[in-house]
């Protein structure tokens, strides 16, 4: 699955959140915007694969944190079951930063997403069985 599937998953059924929401931002005369992955009531989320591309996660909550009024928050999403380079410097920076950090595994939001329909489904002897 592709970050954006796997953030939206965790951002609709973890988080109770909007997932790709657009903050705008001024500098001078310019209007600029970015994409937040996860946004809820308190925090921004930013969710990342444990892939190189994810180095930035803690600058980029920070920044919507800093737009928005929100908590920052980093969540990776790892597909390998290990921690690897990537993941430690995230991980090394959130804390450093006092960022809530957090790991979820790939498999577990995709079962967690194929599972919802039993999850939601009424039980015998609940109103309207």
């Amino acid at each position: 699955m592709k970050e954006v599937e796997l953030a939206l998953i965790f951002c609709s059924m973890f988080a109770n959140g909007d997932s790709e929401q657009y903050v705008t931002y001024q500098v001078g005369y310019d209007t600029h915007y970015i994409k937040v992955d996860c946004r809820t009531e308190t925090e921004v989320i930013e969710l990342g694969l444990d892939t190189r591309s994810s180095i930035d996660s803690v600058h980029q909550a920070l920044f919507a944190a800093s737009q928005t009024g929100l908590a920052p928050k980093v969540v990776m999403i790892d597909t390998d079951g290990r921690e690897d380079a990537h993941e430690f410097q995230v991980r090394t920076v959130a804390a450093r930063a006092g960022v809530p950090y957090e790991v979820i595994d790939e498999n577990r939001l995709i079962r967690w997403q194929m599972t919802e329909y039993f999850r939601n489904y009424p039980r015998p002897g609940a109103e309207g069985f």
